[in-house]
């Protein structure tokens, strides 16, 4: 009777490719990026229309953002090359503390912001409950373009923490309560703060919650 003989391993094979392990490269470092955004520019690294777009100002290859920020507000962007600190920043079921220094029209009354305080409705239903305060005019650099005001309409500057990442949820509350938000800055997300960068300005962070 006879044996069959046990096949032979590809690199015993004259004249054939062997296989080869490709040793792979080990994961990227995580890392944590903290940039103050300017007004008018895109939470993205390109766009078709030639906008301003965070290229502009940060060249670190592999970061993205962790969350957005509107083009039309300004403040605290956080970007990270980890997918799961991306999702734990950026994912509403983490409740994430926002906060948000917003300058309206018309003078802020505690009834405005008792309302803030316990939720507003909004065409996507209830807000949750934020925290809500009156602010004095904080120490900002100059927004470019300046915000348009009107002479005869007084404008006020108050303070909000949200927990949610609807959009343009701060806008939507503060004009739901009769307050139109005319200037928007996120100044914190859970505990980074912008710390006194300047428009454009970036910083390097430990990459964890």
């Amino acid at each position: 009777m006879s044996r069959t003989s046990p096949p032979r391993s590809p690199r015993s094979v004259q004249g054939r490719t062997q296989l080869r392990r490709v040793a792979k490269a080990p994961p990227a470092a995580p890392r944590l990026l903290l940039l103050n955004k300017p007004f008018d520019v895109l939470t993205q690294f390109n766009d078709a229309d030639g906008r301003a777009t965070l290229k502009d100002f940060v060249s670190v290859p592999g970061v993205y953002p962790a969350g957005r920020l509107d083009r039309d507000s300004e403040g605290l962007l956080l970007l990270t090359n980890d997918g799961q600190l991306q999702a734990r920043i950026a994912d509403p079921k983490h409740k994430l503390a926002k906060t948000y220094w917003v300058q309206v029209e018309g003078d802020v009354s505690a009834e405005q912001l008792q309302r803030l305080r316990e939720g507003v409705e909004l065409n996507d239903g209830m807000t949750l409950p934020a925290e809500a305060r009156a602010l004095d005019e904080p120490q900002l650099w100059p927004r470019t373009p300046p915000v348009r005001f009107r002479k005869s309409v007084p404008t006020s500057w108050l303070e909000l923490v949200i927990r949610e990442g609807r959009n343009r949820q701060v806008r939507r509350m503060t004009a739901a309560v009769g307050l139109p938000t005319l200037r928007l800055v996120r100044v914190r997300i859970g505990s980074w703060s912008l710390d006194g960068l300047q428009p454009g300005e970036w910083r390097e962070v430990a990459a964890q919650l």
